[in-house]
């Protein structure tokens, strides 16, 4: 059995380690965490780990939205770019 879980709330504060429980140098997370944002319509952004923070990237788009300093800017930056009327989405942690 595996002690493992998933993080699917939208105000949950991420793991110490990542999916894999990988962690960098000094016991921080490894930068491979992805969170994929879920909206009505399915997949609307991601928000990636990277060393300096986080960094949102919207679906259908080449470029990525910023670079953020915590899980929750970053979610907060992705649902404004969805624009007014949009739902907040879910939040999966891969």
């Amino acid at each position: 059995m595996s002690d493992q879980t998933s993080t699917t709330s939208t105000t949950s504060v991420p793991s110490t380690t990542g999916a894999s429980g990988a962690t960098g140098a000094g016991g921080r997370p490894s930068a491979d965490q992805t969170w994929v944002a879920v909206g009505p319509a399915g997949t609307v952004g991601s928000i990636g780990r990277t060393s300096d923070g986080f960094v949102v990237r919207l679906a259908g788009r080449d470029e990525p939205g910023g670079e953020y300093p915590s899980l929750a800017v970053a979610k907060s930056a992705l649902f404004a770019a969805l624009g007014p009327g949009a739902d907040y989405p879910e939040f999966h942690e891969h």
